[in-house]
């Protein structure tokens, strides 16, 4: 029988923690790397994160905490990043461990802001990850509804089916969904555009517009993904997927958006 892969994930965000609590429902221990000593002291002290998710109880025989990013990536054959794109390339500076055979796995809502690239790119094109190696977490999924343990919906895509399979696997429950895709490139750039347009969004609340023209906003908007995603990667792909509309729609629309609410105050603070 094959050993059970070790999973890891990196941040201490909203979305980590979330990611960690999906994890924890199906693993018997998961690394979890973050940054900040008070945050790794706190956690074991109190058993929660005291920045996010705070109502989300963790078992602290469940984790294998670290302030050391080089330990935890050396733990795990599975590494879930979920270091928000401006801070993740200074933080990824710290790596001195082979990640070369290792499954790479974004949940990070950006491209990297020094080079443009796709996060799965930037690992294959700096630490010579095989692409069947890089898999995206995506989908209509806020943190704020995991904790709550509202039904929710992931994708994972990955262009080895079997990795996305497993990975969508230990992520699901009885209040997470979860289906596969090969579109890894699609996928992720999905998730960043919706961020974009989850701005706009937001901007034109802030201004005063109405229902009627941010439903025109949004509708636009999924047209514009369709080209854009089509343009950089050709390929047969259901732009009405959970995965590109779902994510746009509940980041556009949601109280729990922060890029819509981030927009609204662009718009209510413009003369």
């Amino acid at each position: 029988m094959d050993k059970p892969l070790k999973y890891a994930v990196f941040g201490a965000g909203s979305w980590a923690t979330a990611i960690v609590k999906m994890l924890s429902e199906n693993l018997d221990e998961i690394g979890w790397y973050m940054r900040s000593v008070y945050t790794k002291e706190h956690l074991i002290r109190e058993q929660h994160n005291p920045n996010y998710l705070s109502s989300v109880e963790f078992h602290l025989d469940q984790l294998k905490l670290s302030n050391d990013i080089n330990e935890i990536a050396e733990y795990a054959d599975v590494l879930i990043f979920v270091i928000p794109s401006a801070f993740i390339h200074s933080e990824l500076e710290k790596l001195n461990v082979n990640i070369e055979n290792k499954t790479i796995v974004s949940a990070v809502k950006g491209i990297m802001p020094e080079t443009g690239l796709l996060v799965g790119q930037h690992f294959h094109d700096t630490y010579n990850v095989p692409y069947d190696n890089i898999a995206v977490i995506a989908g209509p999924c806020h943190a704020e509804e995991v904790a709550l343990e509202r039904l929710s919906y992931l994708t994972i895509s990955c262009s080895d089916q079997v990795k996305a399979k497993q990975i969508a696997d230990n992520l699901s429950s009885d209040y997470i969904k979860t289906k596969i895709t090969d579109d890894i490139i699609g996928v992720e750039y999905a998730v960043m555009l919706k961020n974009i347009y989850a701005i706009a969004a937001g901007i034109a609340h802030g201004l005063g517009y109405g229902d009627n023209f941010q439903s025109v906003l949004m509708s636009n908007s999924i047209r514009e993904m369709k080209r854009f995603i089509k343009k950089m990667h050709k390929m047969k792909r259901n732009i009405n997927n959970s995965a590109y509309l779902g994510d746009l729609l509940v980041t556009g629309y949601s109280v729990f958006s922060r890029n819509r609410m981030f927009g609204n105050m662009i718009g209510k603070v413009t003369p």
